[in-house]
C-alpha cells in the first residue's frame, strides 16, 4: 500500500470499520447522500458526477450544514493530475465598509441577516465541474436530490439534534421579517423536525430542477437570480442580480508541501488550507516516535498556533495578500517558526515571512478519478436568509471580513474573504493516494493536520485516523480536547502551560471523510467520521 497501516489495528474504540471497494466509492456525512452518489456511479457517471450528486443531495438531507446558497471548493484528480476549483463568491458591489458601519456595525461584521451574504458559489461549482469533467447531464445527476426534496426523507439523529439546537437559537434571535422564510421552510410546523420524521421542501425541489435544466444559469442569470435580487431589495440587503450575473468559479493551481515523502495538497488562498500546510511544514522538522506522547501533542498544538497567527494576519484573496503562499511555506520560514517551539506553551504572534455550519465529501471511481469536495453555508444554516418559496438558504461568508481598513482581509466590494472551508488531497510520487477532509470552521486545518499525521506518522488506517480523539486550539493558550482524550496527557499539557478544557459534546471537533486508493490493486478504502450520521457507499 502507498499508505502503510495495519488494516485491523484500532487504537481507539471504533463505531465503524474501514469500507473497501473497487469500482467506486462515496464517503459523506449523510447515508442518503452517499447512496445518491453511488447511484450515479452505477448509472455510468464518474467520480465528478457522483460528487455533484452527493453535494446537491446534501443541501436537502443536511440543511444544517449547507444549502443551495453555499460556497464550495474542490480538488479533482483527473487525467493524471490534480485540479483546484475555487467556488467562493465575492462581496456584492454595494457592500462597502461605510454601508456596514452606517447600519450600526462599527467593529465587526454581523453573523446573520442580509449584510454578511456574499455571492454564493456552490451552484456554479456544480455546473462547472459537470461541464468540464462530468459524463452525465445535470438533469440526471441532480435527480436524487430533487426526489428527496419533493418526496421527503426521514431525518437522521445527528441532523435532528443540530436542527433543534439551531431552531431554539433562531426563535429567540431572528426577529425581522427577512427571517420569516427560514421558519416557513425549516420549521413549517412551528418546530424543528424530529429524528425519523419526514421533511420535504417542494420549493427546494423546484429550484434544483430549474438549476439542472439550465446548467445553473437560472441561479445566476435567470429566474432565481431575479427572485434573490427582489428579496434583497425588499429587505435592504446588498446582493443584486448584477453580482450574480458576473460570477464564475475559478480554476486554480493547488498548493502543497512535502511531508515525509507525501505531497499534501490544499486550495490556495483565499482558503485557509495554507494554515494546515504551514503547520505541517513546521512539524516535519520534528520526529514523532509515538502518537500518545505529551511532546507529540505539545508540538502539534504549538505549530498550529503559529500557523494560525500567520494565517489570520495574511490570508485573504491573493491580490490583496502582503506575502505569497510560497513565502509562507518556504523552508527558511518554517525553520524560523519551528525554532520558537520550546517546552512551554506560548501565546502565538504572527511572524514576518521572507518576501519573495460545512460538510465534506470524497468520491472515487474505477477509472482513477477522485474528488475532494467541500460545501458550506457557515455557522449552521448560514445567514438565516432564505429566499421565499425556493429553499435557497444563503451563506454568511462575509462575516469573516475585517472592518479595519488596514487589515489584509478588510472588506471591499468585489473582494473574496478569508474562507474556512478546505478540501485536502494526498499524493505520493506523482500518484494519487486520495481525498480527505474535516469540516468545522477553524477546526478544519487542525483536523487536516491531525488526520495526516495519524496516517503518515502513526500508520493508522483511515477509520482509526478519524476515530482518534481530537484537540482544538481556541485562542492564546486555550485548547479543547474531546472526552476520549488521554487524561494523563491532558494533565501533562497543563504542566507545560496549556489551558486544557475537556469538552463532552462532539460537535466542535469536526466531521471528516477519507478515501485512499491502493496504486497496485486499485482497491479503495474509505472511512467516515463517527461524530456524524455518515456512510461510505462502495461498489
Amino acid at each position: 500500500m502507498t499508505v502503510t497501516y495495519d488494516a485491523h489495528y484500532y487504537p481507539y474504540p471504533s463505531r465503524r470499520n474501514v469500507v473497501y471497494g473497487r469500482k467506486g466509492m462515496v464517503a459523506a456525512s449523510q447515508p442518503l447522500a452517499a447512496q445518491a452518489g453511488l447511484q450515479i456511479l452505477k448509472a455510468g457517471g464518474n467520480a465528478i458526477d457522483a460528487a455533484i450528486a452527493t453535494a446537491a443531495c446534501l443541501t436537502v438531507v443536511e440543511p444544517t450544514s449547507n444549502g443551495i446558497g453555499s460556497d464550495a471548493f474542490a480538488l479533482v484528480w483527473v487525467n493524471g493530475r490534480l485540479h483546484g476549483l475555487n467556488a467562493s463568491g465575492p462581496a456584492p458591489k454595494k457592500l462597502t465598509m461605510e454601508a456596514v458601519k452606517a447600519a450600526g456595525y462599527d467593529h465587526e461584521m454581523p453573523k446573520r441577516g442580509m449584510i454578511p451574504v456574499t455571492v454564493p458559489g456552490a451552484v456554479g461549482a456544480w455546473a462547472e465541474l459537470s461541464r468540464k469533467y462530468g459524463k452525465l447531464p445535470l438533469t440526471q445527476v441532480l435527480a436524487p436530490a430533487i426526489d428527496y426534496a419533493e418526496s421527503g426523507y426521514p431525518v437522521s439523529p445527528t441532523l435532528a439534534k443540530f436542527w433543534q439546537l439551531y431552531y431554539e437559537d433562531y426563535k429567540e434571535s431572528f426577529k425581522g421579517e427577512e427571517f420569516r422564510p427560514w421558519f416557513d421552510t425549516f420549521a413549517p410546523g412551528g418546530r424543528a423536525p424530529k429524528a425519523g420524521e419526514i421533511w420535504r421542501s417542494t420549493g427546494h425541489a423546484a429550484t434544483l430542477r430549474l438549476i439542472a435544466e439550465t446548467n445553473g444559469e437560472a441561479f445566476y442569470r435567470g429566474e432565481l437570480a431575479e427572485r434573490i435580487d427582489a428579496f434583497f431589495q425588499e429587505h435592504g440587503g446588498f446582493l443584486r442580480k448584477e453580482d450574480l450575473a458576473e460570477y464564475a468559479p475559478e480554476w486554480v493551481d493547488p498548493i502543497k508541501v512535502n511531508y515525509r515523502g507525501y505531497d499534501v495538497w490544499e486550495i490556495p488562498p483565499n482558503g485557509q488550507g495554507l494554515v494546515a500546510l504551514h503547520a505541517l511544514n513546521i512539524l516535519k522538522g520534528f520526529d514523532f516516535p509515538e502518537k500518545e506522547s505529551v511532546q507529540t501533542y505539545h508540538r502539534q498544538i504549538e505549530a498550529m498556533k503559529l500557523a494560525f497567527a500567520d494565517g489570520r494576519k495574511y490570508i485573504t484573496q491573493p491580490t490583496d495578500m502582503k506575502v505569497t503562499a510560497e513565502e509562507l511555506l518556504s523552508e527558511q520560514y518554517a525553520a524560523e517558526r519551528r525554532a520558537l517551539i520550546g517546552e512551554e506553551a506560548l501565546a502565538p504572534e504572527p511572524g514576518h515571512p521572507p518576501r519573495g455550519g460545512t460538510f465534506y465529501l470524497a468520491a472515487a471511481d474505477g477509472e482513477g478519478n477522485m474528488v475532494s469536495f467541500i460545501q458550506s453555508n457557515y455557522m449552521g444554516f448560514g445567514s438565516g436568509i432564505v429566499v421565499p418559496g425556493t429553499g435557497i438558504a444563503l451563506q454568511n461568508r462575509g462575516h469573516t471580513f475585517s472592518l479595519n481598513p488596514d487589515h489584509a482581509n478588510a472588506l471591499k466590494p468585489g473582494k473574496k474573504t478569508y474562507h474556512t472551508i478546505i478540501p485536502g488531497f494526498l499524493t505520493k510520487d506523482g500518484q494519487p493516494v486520495g481525498p480527505f477532509g474535516v469540516m468545522g470552521g477553524f477546526m478544519q486545518p487542525q483536523g487536516h493536520v491531525q488526520v495526516i499525521m495519524n496516517t503518515i506518522d502513526f500508520h493508522l488506517n483511515p477509520q482509526a485516523s478519524l476515530d482518534a480523539p481530537r484537540w482544538l486550539w481556541i485562542r492564546d493558550k486555550t485548547v479543547e480536547v474531546e472526552a476520549g482524550f488521554s487524561s494523563e496527557i491532558a494533565r501533562a499539557l497543563i504542566r507545560k502551560g496549556h489551558q486544557v478544557n475537556v469538552v463532552l459534546k462532539e460537535d466542535g471537533f469536526g466531521r471528516g471523510q477519507i478515501i485512499w486508493r491502493d496504486p497496485e490493486t486499485g482497491v479503495l478504502s474509505g472511512a467516515t467520521d463517527p461524530r456524524t450520521d455518515g456512510e461510505v457507499a462502495a461498489w
